[in-house]
């Protein structure tokens, strides 16, 4: 079964992403954090990675960057999750490493379309 891993701080948007996910058949794990993600990487494995870019601590491009130097992980997709629809922050999204760069609102199809799209 693919693992989906979210990674977002506010609790109705991961509710939202997680719930569409689980409709969409995928295991789903979570974290609210950059650094919470990049422990649970470790351990879960995940074939994907949905992840805000605007968080406390560690952001999403950071978190991206994180992943795409390590051997072990580099070859995860990332997928942006965010409010920023500026055309430079997609580009510059892209640049870092993100796979597919979605902008909330989203919808249902949104997300079940990117993870397709990377899987």
């Amino acid at each position: 079964m693919t693992t989906i891993l979210v990674v977002e701080d506010t609790p109705s948007e991961q509710d939202l992403i997680v719930s569409y996910l689980g409709e969409g058949g995928y295991n789903v794990v979570t974290a609210t954090n950059g650094q919470e993600a990049l422990k649970k990487i470790g351990d879960k494995k995940p074939n994907v990675v949905i992840t805000d870019l605007v968080m406390p601590g560690m952001s999403g491009l950071e978190l991206c960057r994180s992943l795409k130097k390590n051997d072990d992980t580099k070859d995860i997709p990332v997928v942006a999750c965010t409010s920023k629809d500026q055309e430079l922050d997609r580009l510059w999204g892209m640049k870092q490493g993100i796979a597919i760069y979605l902008t909330k609102p989203f919808s249902r199809d949104d997300i079940l379309r990117a993870v397709r799209s990377v899987v």
